[in-house]
Order: structure tokens, then C-alpha cells, then sequence
């Protein structure tokens, strides 16, 4: 996140004034025959929440009632406010600018910012580099308006508060209109009313009466645009620490041939992340096509890996899984992979016996069904810091999941302490013992009686300190029995006798 201004940084802000409009016309079957409008309710009245460019032509604003339009302009196309669907293609205008710059915010509902400090160079220049994003803006068939400043709150507002031509990007912010600000309507009209219509005349005013008489949130806006305080852009992802990426002067018709390059990429990033003896848990690659638009495939890893081979397998597991294929359309223009996520990865030494393959194997199965199925719908056990048994592991997915850790392993020659399967919960039984606080003899579990021949116990576990403090949690005793039949049983008595006068008995697990 930049969060301080700087000389060096530059913003572009990219403004789309009739994006619904322009999105809804990229599905419609046909243009409207009326002037098209969007309704949403509100209050329970049915209001404008935007107007294609005709029906602003002609006086219609955003905010109007929907029955005071009708009365101006009876013949009206009105289609319901999707919210969710704007935004779903403002973030893809924004992937698809990440071409330009990996730092780019959203300015919801209808705008991006840019930082493009040390990316226009690419593209010829400040001049090259907006031409580049109005011509892909065009094929789209999206109106565009941009503007340049040095921080983000000054471009933005250049971009969409038109002002009088100026020399210098200083003089266009101070001819700006207070509308700028973006205050409210209240705050707005009482700036205007003391004759203060422009940055410029707010600039001239000390900012702490500009602060007591108009508010702090005044004077805070007006200190962003001038750029005497930080301006913060929130990009949409964050810079990943290891990228590679390739730019063709003729784009990729081939979708074969983006995955070659693809894993061309990939070696790169894995030279990259052995010199810095790491391994990547995430991989994004991005692939834009020649039209503005881009698309992205992510994979993960359970474990850290920067072996080309392994990745690319997931990246063609993930391709088969989509129900929507990728489409180069006109070609690609430009592919990205970017490694968001590193872990540690020294060398590892393989045993004889081929341990470590297996184990690798393993994993490596897990993130190809994580791919294909989900990353939610592989998952694995994991064992956690605590004494009580059904929080003792962890069911987490498996690419979430942490480096793996010992279970707690009996001494040679010794039966486990833990059952293979717990009930989760335990099942209350019915026992019979010789005294209240002695092993079992006899238990009724399911409705059939089971006689203890054997048993190893007690095995005293307290219940966590917080609770014992409240009175809230049992002292259990865990007994290891086995029956006439052979059958292995963990049972527990819940609670000592002068914990709680009739404590109850459950089984808890059964052994192999």
C-alpha cells in the first residue's frame, strides 16, 4: 500500500461514466429502441441509479424518480440496478490494466486508479501508455475519460471534475470546482455560498479556519489533493515478491502455445526462488488478450514446490476443470505468472528406500484432486497443541494446511494410547463397577451388554484451565478396556464425585 506522496510516483485514474449502461449494451441481445435507464428502489420508491448517454441528453439524472422521468420522457427503456454485475466488470477492466501496472486499485463503482511510477517507459511515455488503454477501452466499446497528478485523490478528481485548461497539472487541480472534494451536499453548498468555488481559492485559506468553519473532513480532502497529506491507494492485489512475464509484438492465437510460454515463465520463477532458497505455495498466472480483457488461473500447493513440471501439471488440471475455457479471442498479447506465496525450501536428501518420494507422491496427489475438485474438498488431519482428544487435530484443506508435525508416537513394543476412531460426540454407555470411582466391569453400549476382561486406567486428563476456573469444565478418566470377545473400547467417566454427585460414562473411541 503507498501511503506516502511522493515526487516520484505517478497516478492515473481511468473514469467510465455510463459503465452500466455500456456493460449491459456488451449482453443485450439488441440496442433499445428508448432511452435506456437503470432503477433501483429506494425507500421504497423506485429511483434512477443510472442513465445511459441519450436519456442524460435529454435531463435525466441519476437520483430522479423513476414516475418524475416517465412524466419528461414517457417512451423510457428501464432495466433493474445490478450492482454486483458492474462491479464483476469493473474488476475485470482492472485485470486486464494490470498490464500496465501490477498497482491497481478499484475507485467503485465506475473507475480504476493506476500507479504507474516506473511502468510508463514501457509504453513510450505517459502519452503511449493512456493511448494503449483508450484504444483497448474502444474495442470493449467503453467511453473513457483519464487524467494524470501526482497523487491519487488529485487524479482522480482531474478525471472526473472537468476544469478550465490550464498550463500545468498545479494549476488544473487548483482550478478545480470544490465539487471535487466529493463533501456533502450540505458542506458543498455552504463552500460555494462564502465564495469559495475552486481548490485554488480553498488553498489561499489557513486550514484550521477551514477545518472550525467547514469541518475536518474539508480540510483533510483538500490536503490529499493538494498532496500535503497521504494519499493511499489499496491496490486490488498486492505486488507478488517473485513475477516473470513475456510481451509479444504479434499476439498468441494458440492456447497450447500460451501454456508453453507459460511454462517457459515458470522456470524462470523457480531460478528465482532457488536463489533465494524458497518454494511457492500459490501461483497466478495471467494471461491478456489483445482486446483489453484478461484472464487468470490460480493453483496451490500443500506444501512449498519450484518444480516446473509438478506446476504446470496443476495448471492443466485446473484448465480441464474450467466450464469456461479459456479464449484467446484475437491472441494474447501478454502472459504473466506471478508467485504471491514463498516458503522455505532448502535441498532435500532422498532415502534408499524412497521415502521421500512417496511421501512427495502423496502430496502431490492431494493438490491435483485440490485442483480439479476444489481446494475445500481435499483436506487433512493436522495435530494440535492441547490435551483434550477431539481438539487434539485439525481437519483443515489441504493446501491451507501447515507444515506437518509428529503425531505422539507409544514406546516400542507398547499399544496405543489413542483409539484409530473417535465419536465425535461420545456416546453415552451404561456401567457397572465393583465402586463409584472404580474401573468398569460391565457396560451396555447400543443396547448390548459387553463384559470387561481387561483394563488399563485411569488416565486423568483436566479440562482447560479457564474452565475449571468458571466451573464449567469435568475432570475425565479414561480407561483402555478390552471385552470377552477382543473388542478394544476407550471409555471415560465424565467428572470426579466431588465434581458432580452421578457422573456420566461415554465411550469415546474404539481401537483397531
Amino acid at each position: 500500500m503507498t501511503t506516502k506522496p511522493s515526487a516520484t510516483r505517478r497516478y492515473l485514474a481511468l473514469f467510465f461514466p455510463w459503465l452500466p449502461a455500456e456493460r449491459w449494451s456488451r449482453a443485450a441481445p439488441r440496442p433499445p429502441d428508448a432511452p435506456l435507464v437503470f432503477a433501483e428502489t429506494v425507500r421504497g420508491a423506485l429511483r434512477l441509479a443510472s442513465v445511459a448517454p441519450e436519456a442524460a441528453a435529454l435531463g435525466l439524472v441519476p437520483g430522479m424518480a423513476l414516475a418524475d422521468a416517465r412524466a419528461r420522457v414517457p417512451a423510457l427503456t428501464v432495466v433493474p440496478h445490478d450492482p454486483a454485475a458492474d462491479a464483476a466488470w469493473l474488476d475485470r477492466l482492472a485485470q486486464g490494466c494490470a498490464r500496465y501496472t501490477p498497482l491497481v486499485a478499484l475507485d467503485a463503482p465506475d473507475g480504476l486508479i493506476l500507479d504507474i511510477a516506473g511502468a510508463a517507459h514501457l509504453f513510450g511515455g505517459e502519452a503511449g501508455l493512456v493511448a494503449d488503454a483508450a484504444m483497448r477501452c474502444d474495442r470493449l466499446g467503453m467511453t473513457l475519460r483519464h487524467a494524470f497528478g501526482p497523487t491519487a485523490d488529485a487524479a482522480r478528481a482531474l478525471a472526473r471534475h472537468p476544469a478550465p485548461p490550464a498550463p500545468d497539472e498545479a494549476a488544473a487541480i487548483r482550478r478545480l470546482p470544490v465539487a471535487a472534494l466529493e463533501l456533502d451536499e450540505e458542506a458543498t453548498r455552504a463552500l460555494v455560498r462564502a465564495g469559495l468555488k475552486t481548490i485554488g481559492d480553498l488553498a489561499t485559506r489557513p486550514m484550521a479556519s477551514l477545518a472550525a468553519r467547514f469541518g475536518t473532513g474539508a480540510a483533510t480532502a483538500l490536503r490529499r489533493i493538494l498532496g500535503d497529506a497521504p494519499s493511499p491507494l489499496d491496490p486490488r492485489v498486492a505486488p507478488p515478491p517473485v513475477a516473470a512475464e513475456r510481451r509479444f509484438a504479434e499476439p498468441l492465437a494458440s492456447s497450447a502455445h500460451a501454456m508453453e510460454v507459460l511454462a517457459e515463465l515458470m522456470g524462470e520463477a523457480a531460478a528465482d526462488m532457488a536463489e533465494r532458497g524458497k518454494g511457492g505455495r500459490a501461483f497466478r498466472a495471467t494471461f491478456f488478450r489483445s482486446d483489453g480483457l484478461a484472464r487468470t488461473i490460480a493453483v496451490e500447493t500443500g506444501q512449498p514446490v519450484r518444480d516446473v513440471a509438478t506446476v504446470m501439471r496443476l495448471f492443466a488440471e485446473r484448465l480441464d476443470a474450467l466450464r469456461d475455457p479459456i479464449d484467446p479471442g484475437f491472441g494474447f498479447d501478454m502472459i504473466r505468472l506471478a508467485v504471491p506465496r514463498l516458503e522455505a525450501l532448502g535441498a532435500s536428501q532422498l532415502k534408499l528406500e524412497g521415502g521421500a518420494v512417496r511421501r512427495g507422491d502423496v502430496d502431490a496427489l492431494a493438490d491435483r484432486l485440490a485442483t480439479r475438485l476444489g481446494r475445500g474438498r481435499v483436506r487433512r488431519l493436522r495435530p494440535a497443541d492441547t490435551h483434550i482428544p477431539e481438539q487434539a487435530q485439525l481437519e483443515l484443506p489441504a493446501a491451507d494446511a501447515p507444515r506437518p508435525e509428529r503425531w505422539p508416537e507409544p514406546e516400542a513394543g507398547e499399544p496405543p494410547l489413542r483409539p484409530f476412531y473417535l465419536f465425535d460426540p461420545p456416546q453415552p454407555i451404561e456401567v457397572i463397577a465393583e465402586v463409584p470411582d472404580g474401573p468398569p466391569q460391565r457396560f451396555r453400549w447400543r443396547r448390548a451388554l459387553h463384559a470387561v476382561r481387561l483394563y488399563e486406567g485411569p488416565e486423568r486428563i483436566a479440562a482447560e484451565w479457564w474452565r475449571r476456573r468458571d466451573n464449567k469444565g469435568l475432570t475425565r478418566d479414561y480407561y483402555r478396556v478390552e471385552d470377552v470377545q477382543g473388542r478394544r473400547y476407550w471409555l471415560f467417566r465424565h467428572g470426579l464425585y466431588d465434581e458432580k454427585a452421578d457422573p456420566r460414562w461415554y465411550i469415546h473411541g474404539l481401537f483397531a
